[in-house]
């Protein structure tokens, strides 16, 4: 099922690039750039199938039990969307097209030089070559564990706080939120979650689906809506409510949005239950940073972006 699914994307790729983007590329005579363009439309397509995606699961259901409801010309909710298209389907696509695919190349490159044959986890356990769902979910349960950490330092540190205090400042959170984050953090999320994936040797071919698991799940866990999964399905899948509690305002009075120490998992609760970090407090909280400026709450992208690098540069400074 995982390898129809890997080939039914890679179809859809070749389809577009070959009635779409290869006439476009002919038309304005840039055909010196149709293999630059084929990979950087690996990125731009599976952002906008993460979009499409994340729309179909979350949308229906916020609008169905929805937590808080705004009035529509109050709303900063449009800055998230702006936040999520760029994320997905500009910047971060570019970036990965313009650095991580020639990092990538020359990790390969070296590695081929040097004889290494990186290790995959069929080639550690070749039992695992039999069994392909279980090897995809193994490198799910890797991948969140390491993002589990991520997200620990992003509050641990200060100046990594200084940055993730954007996504944070967000007062009416839904499945937009996920992607409302300061450019460097997500270069550096960009990069961890690559690095480790190519530590652990994700085929190719699965980086997609992997990638595309957890942004969903995030969308999910960051969707306005009143839902959580029982007294099992809590510790199984991080729901919104188990998320919802890590965003909120008044996690602890008195105590810094930096310091929360409680639900940090993207995927599987199970870490913050394992590392003592997890939160199963009822109701839905309020959402918020006290500790930041209004602008980083209700600027635009522009503007939470200046603002969390204003943020950033003092947390440097040493003036917090």
């Amino acid at each position: 099922m995982i390898q129809a699914i890997a080939d039914g994307y890679v179809a859809l790729k070749e389809a577009i690039f070959e009635h779409a983007l290869l006439p476009a590329l002919y038309a304005a005579g840039l055909m010196a750039w149709e293999e630059d363009a084929a990979e950087w439309l690996d990125f731009a397509l599976f952002g906008a199938l993460a979009v499409l995606v994340s729309i179909l699961v979350c949308a229906p259901l916020e609008r169905l039990r929805p937590v808080e409801r705004w009035d529509g010309g109050t709303s900063t909710v449009g800055t998230d969307v702006t936040y999520t298209l760029l994320n997905r389907l500009g910047l971060l696509p570019l970036f990965a097209f313009v650095i991580l695919q020639p990092v990538e190349t020359a990790w390969a490159a070296g590695l081929a030089r040097l004889g290494v044959i990186p290790p995959t986890l069929e080639t550690v356990v070749p039992a695992l070559r039999d069994w392909p769902v279980v090897t995809f979910l193994l490198y799910v349960v890797i991948l969140d564990f390491a993002e589990y950490w991520r997200h620990r330092f992003q509050h641990r540190f200060d100046w990594w706080w200084a940055l993730h205090s954007v996504h944070h400042a967000q007062r009416q959170m839904t499945f937009w939120t996920d992607d409302r984050n300061h450019l460097f953090d997500d270069i550096i999320a960009a990069l961890w979650f690559a690095g480790v994936a190519t530590l652990i040797g994700v085929p190719p071919g699965q980086f997609p689906l992997l990638a595309l698991v957890m942004r969903v799940a995030e969308s999910l866990s960051h969707a306005n809506v009143r839902l959580a999964f029982g007294r099992i399905g809590r510790f199984v899948v991080v729901s919104p409510h188990f998320h919802r509690i890590h965003h909120a305002l008044d996690h602890d009075a008195g105590v810094p949005a930096r310091v929360h120490g409680t639900n940090f998992a993207v995927l599987l609760p199970v870490w913050d239950v394992i590392f003592g970090t997890a939160r199963f407090s009822p109701g839905y909280p309020r959402t918020g940073d006290a500790s930041g400026s209004e602008r980083l709450a209700t600027g635009s992208w522009w503007g939470t972006q200046v603002e969390g690098a204003r943020r950033l540069l003092r947390t440097l400074a040493g003036r917090g």
